[in-house]
């Protein structure tokens, strides 16, 4: 039985993560699944929309899978996460999360690394590891971090305490809070909007931005004044400002 499911919706695939009865938990052959689905996304994918199933996303790492490794196989297997987020993050393709239930640890992980995030009221995010005598090896520090600021995620780790939706939403963990059974639909219709955004500009917003973020300020600057040459001397960018002129929606992407 695959771990992930992914069916086409149009420009939309949608992931689906099946490991029924471990409320979505990450092992290796899941989080190859999802590897070598970013690695080489179907051409037809504009959007990817990534969810859970049976009530939860994901549930962070299987510890009943767990593997006792020494230090360098530890910081192999996390540099091996990291690589994963990143393929998430900066494969090329928007993503949007569909949450639910559990959001935990890995799972929360995994979700930062998506660049929209819906969540339903069942939604629950937590870093337990320091409850566990670990500490995060899947990108948290970074991108959990930068949501949350330093100062937040070291007292979410040190009480293993749990923010549900609404929380989740004000910290910006969440982008959207929705009700219950909300969360896909809205991804859907969220990823048919983006999908109709120029291929361009949502790849270079996509890689852009984040990095402008880690950058000087004079360096961020210049990065901007190059992104804005791509895009805005595209032919994208000349049908954009035909199509608002003439009081229409734009047709991206087409040749001739």
């Amino acid at each position: 039985m695959t771990m992930l499911n992914v069916e086409l919706d149009g420009e939309i695939a949608v992931l689906t993560m099946n490991r029924p009865g471990k409320r979505n938990a990450m092992c290796d052959e899941l989080l190859g699944e999802i590897d070598a689905f970013f690695s080489r996304p179907p051409a037809e994918a504009k959007v990817a929309v990534l969810t859970g199933t049976e009530g939860h996303y994901c549930s962070g790492l299987d510890l009943s899978e767990h593997k006792q490794r020494d230090a360098e196989g530890t910081m192999r297997h996390s540099r091996g996460w990291h690589a994963v987020m990143d393929r998430i993050q900066y494969g090329g393709l928007p993503v949007i999360s569909a949450m639910f239930g559990a959001v935990i640890g890995g799972g929360l992980e995994m979700a930062a690394s998506t660049h929209v995030r819906i969540a339903e009221p069942s939604t629950i995010f937590q870093l337990p590891e320091g409850r566990r005598g670990i500490f995060v090896g899947g990108g948290a520090s970074v991108r959990v971090g930068r949501i949350l600021g330093a100062d937040r995620m070291i007292e979410m780790m040190l009480t293993g305490r749990k923010y549900n939706a609404d929380e989740g939403l004000a910290l910006g963990l969440a982008h959207y809070s929705v009700g219950e059974g909300e969360a896909l639909p809205m991804a859907m219709d969220l990823a048919r909007k983006i999908a109709s955004n120029a291929p361009l500009s949502n790849y270079i917003m996509i890689q852009g931005i984040s990095r402008i973020e880690d950058m000087a300020k004079a360096d961020g600057l210049f990065t901007e004044s190059l992104c804005a040459a791509l895009t805005q001397t595209s032919p994208d960018a000349v049908e954009g400002l035909k199509a608002f002129l003439e009081k229409r929606d734009p047709s991206f992407g087409k040749k001739g």
